[in-house]
């Protein structure tokens, strides 16, 4: 069992909470809405050989389950984001790795209606808090691809340090993507991110 899940992280608009089955038709129609900002980024399977079709993905149903067993085992943090109230994207804490390492790797997505009021890099300052003081991870990394202007964004307003290249990382879009690794260790917010985010706001307003 994983004592750090389930649980519920909020700051005013902006809330995180695991995944339900009961969001799959709230999900899909943030999916739907978006469907053409998010498929440049999404993940894709690829094909077992050549002359195949690319991988087919799980329903959403397959999806819910195989995140709350990984929830459970400790390796995973699936969460929804809501802003408002209303679910507006998705962020997973995933790649959980302990013993000598304890790390893990963020993603995450957002309804492009939401993009640019803060809500992201508050659900990412968010998880950060949370993995590094109640879970006990001592690293964090985001892996982006390059072009993703938006998701660089986020973690450059956070402080996520820039580590370097990943060729071909993983499979986006239909190919082998290179991806820009941001990382961040616990030394390197002592404070907490959270707090380092809205001080970074205040002193830029509009962020």
């Amino acid at each position: 069992m994983n004592p750090a899940w389930p649980v519920v992280l909020a700051d005013g608009d902006i809330a995180l909470r695991p995944i339900r089955t009961r969001d799959q038709r709230a999900w899909r129609d943030v999916n739907r809405r978006n469907r053409d900002w998010l498929r440049p980024w999404e993940a894709t399977v690829p094909p077992p050989s050549p002359g195949t079709p690319v991988g087919q993905r799980p329903t959403y149903r397959q999806m819910v389950r195989h995140l709350r067993k990984e929830a459970a085992a400790g390796r995973m943090l699936p969460f929804v984001i809501e802003y408002q109230g209303r679910l507006v994207g998705q962020l997973t804490v995933a790649g959980i790795t302990w013993g000598s390492m304890c790390s893990g790797h963020v993603g995450y997505w957002v309804d492009k209606e939401v993009a640019g009021r803060g809500v992201m890099p508050t659900a990412v300052a968010l998880a950060t808090d949370h993995c590094f003081r109640v879970l006990g991870l001592h690293r964090l990394e985001v892996c982006i691809r390059p072009e993703n202007g938006p998701s660089r964004r986020v973690v450059e307003k956070l402080g996520f340090r820039e580590e370097g290249v990943r060729p071909r990382y993983l499979h986006i879009d239909g190919a082998w993507r290179d991806h820009l690794v941001f990382a961040l260790t616990a030394e390197e917010v002592p404070d907490g991110m959270l707090r380092r985010w809205h001080q970074a706001r205040r002193r830029t307003p509009g962020e």
